[in-house]
Parts: structure tokens; sequence; C-alpha cells
């Protein structure tokens, strides 16, 4: 079989809504011929010891440096994005590290938030094919 390419990924998602996270994972675990490197801080692998008390300034700190050897976020684009700065951030802080963002649009819904849209270099479905292709355009 020949070596694929490991695609490195920072998926941004909100803990609360960790189905739509694992389901994504998932999907990109399942898709054929594709193979990545997840660079996310999911709630099974947080970013700091449960109980660790940090900063604002030493959270960004330690957002940005799993965003920094990604080569693109890829955010979860629920309603709760529009409430969470710290998915705000991590759109901000990807865009001034030059990343491209592809946003996804939630499973069976039509809309996303606005924030989201007007910073995602490309926003699809809920669909294999579709979320594989975009990282394969945008990386």
């Amino acid at each position: 079989m020949p070596y694929l390419y490991d695609y490195r990924l920072f998926i941004s998602h909100a803990w609360k809504y960790g189905d739509n996270y694992k389901r994504l994972t998932q999907l990109l675990d399942d898709a054929n011929y594709f193979s990545y490197i997840n660079y996310s801080a999911p709630k099974e692998k947080p970013l700091f010891p449960a109980g660790t008390p940090k900063t604002s300034s030493q959270i960004r700190d330690l957002i940005s440096n799993k965003i920094r050897p990604s080569q693109i976020t890829i955010v979860i684009s629920g309603m709760y994005a529009a409430y969470s700065d710290w998915m705000q951030y991590e759109i901000d802080e990807s865009i001034r590290m030059g990343k491209p963002i592809l946003g996804i649009y939630p499973w069976g819904q039509v809309n996303a938030p606005s924030y989201v849209t007007n910073n995602a270099d490309e926003m699809v479905r809920w669909n294999t094919d579709s979320i594989v292709s975009a990282i394969r355009r945008l990386v």
C-alpha cells in the first residue's frame, strides 16, 4: 500500500458538545486513503490536568501551541460556537498564524454562526467526502 500523507489538523470544538467531535474524528478515521494527526485537545486529553488553575493568558498560550504545528483548523460550527470565547480565539489565532479554516455545518442544519462563516476559507456539510476533499484543497 502506498504511503499516506498525514494531514496535521486542529479541530476546534466545545467539550460540552463532545459527541460531534467524536463523530467527526470517527468519520476521519474511517475515510478511505486519508491519514491525519490530531492536534486538538479533547476532553480525554485536556490542555492541562483537571483542577490545575490556569490564567486566561496561559490557556491562550496552550491553545496556540496546539494550533502552531497544524496545517488547518477545522471548526465544528454548531450554534454554540457563537457563544464560545475560546473557539473565537482559536479562529483568530489560526488566522493570525496563516492557517486555513474549514467550517463544518452541524449535522442536518443549514445555518452556522456568522463568526465562523465570515472567517472560514470554506464551509462544508457533514459528509466524509466533502470534509476530506476540502482539507486536501485547503492544505
